[in-house]
């Protein structure tokens, strides 16, 4: 009988495999196979994000011959062998850096000389707020940088986040869709956002803004974030309310992630229930609020739940309010908080992991915790509430055996959090 650790990772291996841009991509095309047939100028492909190279590659395997150019902007590291005729470029996140700022000085170049005839095909997927970018006005990359650095350790969520960020940019909030007006645009993304919002997914480029000049102050206010004079000029500045010249197609999110975790669980003799898929608290606090869960589970408190084996399913993001100078991630901070809620619970297993397959700036996708791993991390010479409180819970699950390490996954989708029991 396999091991409900076993079982963990089969499911994480299933989910991920089961939302991988391929099937994706070529759903996306045939539904909007007329707006590409009936190009009579030139196509330019933009893939944009953490999943930029597999969804170009799988683009380019169906259509490659119509496009005249492309790029393909990722995170350090996504990038794979092939697809040589297109340019590419890997940037920083969550930061960026200056090889963005040339991401999206060469996204520009690229669409600017275009017209009525032509058609920009934009892929976009989770992590292009920061691989692609062009400071607005007077702001500069250290101002956003400033900025950005503020919002992230404040636990603001990645709407909060984004709000800012399209202000500060002269490409998000559907100012890079203002770069070409009159060529047509099909956007075709996977979100890694609650909600699937188009203007939210990579700080949404190309679509219109619901954000507004006003809620970006009210957040910055809200975190008492330092805002240098550039920045508080453009966030006077609204960003675009209407856009007129794109078309954008769903590829996939993070409902099909929870629902490949289900079948997967399912598969292996476990009941599924999908809890959530918008999740958004604080990672420590969902953390506790699973290992509340996972004790219920069997008892007369957990009479709600399905009986055991069963599998509790939730999908989301979760933010890491930074207080302490550890190394780690949410997915990480969560699995730790977990920890010490279900500290000597048997037959229970909680893990939380990024579909992208990193979390924070680790090497690590997430943790999975059981019933000993709270006692490991002492054994390994870690006071994991100490940790917790240092925000390191990197070095904790490593002391405990509990990292999951799976490298760039070539998807992004959200999180995927699972309270296994049987």
């Amino acid at each position: 009988m396999s091991t409900l650790r076993e079982d963990a990772f089969k499911i994480i291996e299933n989910a991920i495999n089961g939302v991988m841009p391929d099937t994706a991509i070529e759903k996306a095309l045939s539904a909007n196979r007329e707006i590409i047939d009936n190009v009579k100028g030139r196509i330019v492909l933009i893939s944009i994000g953490k999943a930029a190279f597999t969804m170009a590659k799988k683009f380019d395997e169906v259509l490659g011959q119509k496009v005249h150019k492309g790029l393909i902007v990722t995170k350090y590291g996504h990038l794979k062998e092939g697809l040589d005729r297109y340019e590419k470029i890997e940037a920083g996140h969550p930061i960026l850096d200056e090889n963005s700022l040339k991401a999206g000085g060469c996204a520009i170049e690229y669409v600017k000389d275009l017209n009525e005839k032509d058609l920009v095909v934009l892929l976009l997927s989770g992590g292009g707020s920061a691989v692609f970018e062009s400071p607005y006005k007077d702001v500069t990359i250290q101002d956003i940088t400033i900025v950005t650095d503020q919002l992230l350790a404040s636990g603001a969520s990645i709407e909060e986040i984004n709000t800012v960020r399209k202000h500060m940019s002269d490409l998000k909030g559907g100012r890079f869709a203002q770069k070409c007006p009159k060529t047509p645009i099909l956007a075709i993304a996977l979100s890694d956002v609650i909600g699937d919002r188009f203007d939210t997914i990579a700080s949404g480029p190309v679509h219109p803004d619901e954000s507004t000049s006003e809620m970006a102050a009210q957040v910055v206010d809200k975190y008492n974030i330092f805002t240098p004079q550039a920045v508080r000029e453009a966030l006077k500045d609204e960003t675009p309310k209407v856009v007129q010249n794109v078309v954008d197609y769903l590829a996939g999110g993070v409902k099909d992630l929870c629902n490949r975790a289900a079948a997967s669980a399912q598969s292996l003799g476990y009941e599924p229930l999908i809890m959530t898929t918008s999740l958004d608290c604080e990672a420590r606090e969902a953390g506790r609020l699973l290992g509340a869960i996972a004790r219920d589970i069997g008892s007369k408190e957990g009479s709600m739940y399905p009986q055991k084996p069963c599998a509790l399913i939730f999908g989301g993001e979760t933010v890491v309010h930074v207080k302490g100078k550890g190394l780690g991630g949410r997915n990480q901070e969560l699995a730790l908080a977990a920890a010490r809620a279900i500290r000597g619970v048997e037959g229970v297993s909680i893990f939380s992991v990024g579909s992208d397959g990193t979390d924070g700036p680790t090497d690590a996708a997430g943790g999975i915790i059981d019933g000993e791993s709270y006692g490991f991390m002492w054994a390994g010479g870690i006071d994991p509430d100490k940790a917790l409180e240092d925000n390191d819970s990197y070095r904790a699950l490593l002391a405990s055996g509990d990292l999951i390490v799976t490298g760039p996954t070539g998807t992004n989708v959200n999180d995927l959090m699972v309270i296994l029991s049987k």
